[in-house]
């Protein structure tokens, strides 16, 4: 139900073709109601919500083709060719596309990490630049609350940044959770831990109960 709600507030704002930004930092619509043959474009990191339609990336010669069953995750900037060729009025490529910022993702990243070891999932083996990853009710139930911001700017700037963490957060926690970590740089959490230790001389835990006295009311 909850991506049919998506589609609506979708459809409200975007009635005709075209690409609009939003309210929300980042965060834009797009509508493709004829055919788009793949040609280079650069991704930016980026995560793009598919409601209606295919879309398609190629990279190194490997074919992504994605539509609403699933969600694309660029991890970082990728030169890659692009398009819709399916797309018509018929069948209309319809979704939402959501830039990624590296510091609130290291942020989230540390956080996940000193608490109840949260952090990336980690298979051993090396990880693909572009991600597909399922729609999960986690992610699902963040996209909409956070496109449910755009009937209220004061609510868009207030309530945003919170909205978007929460997105981030079940990225993380989704099936592209290890590529979404390949952006702060780290392929597991115990690389993270050793890192963070080398730069700053404590555990990420250690670091996070020394600050927060700091982060109490002033």
């Amino acid at each position: 139900m909850s991506k049919d709600q998506i589609r609506h507030l979708i459809d409200q704002r975007l009635p005709e073709a075209g690409v609009v930004d939003t309210a929300l930092k980042g965060v834009q619509l797009f509508r493709v109601t004829e055919p788009v043959p793949c040609a280079p474009a650069v991704y930016e990191p980026t995560v793009v919500a598919i409601l209606s339609g295919v879309k398609e990336a190629i990279l190194d010669g490997e074919h992504h083709a994605y539509g609403s069953e699933e969600y694309l995750l660029c991890p970082m900037t990728l030169p890659v060719e692009a398009g819709a060729p399916q797309a018509s009025d018929d069948n209309p490529l319809l979704g939402v596309m959501i830039a990624l910022e590296p510091r609130l993702m290291r942020d989230l990243a540390i956080e996940m990490e000193t608490t109840a070891g949260a952090g990336f999932r980690h298979d051993g083996l090396s990880q693909p630049a572009l991600a597909l990853a399922k729609w999960d009710a986690g992610f699902t139930e963040a996209l909409l609350r956070l496109l449910e911001l755009l009937d209220n700017p004061v609510d868009a700037a207030v309530l945003g940044p919170g909205r978007l963490r929460e997105l981030y957060y079940a990225l993380l926690k989704g099936e592209a959770g290890s590529e979404a970590a390949w952006d702060v740089g780290y392929q597991s959490s115990s690389q993270f831990s050793r890192e963070f230790k080398r730069l700053y001389g404590q555990s990420p835990r250690q670091w996070s109960h020394a600050r927060q006295p700091a982060l109490g009311p002033a």
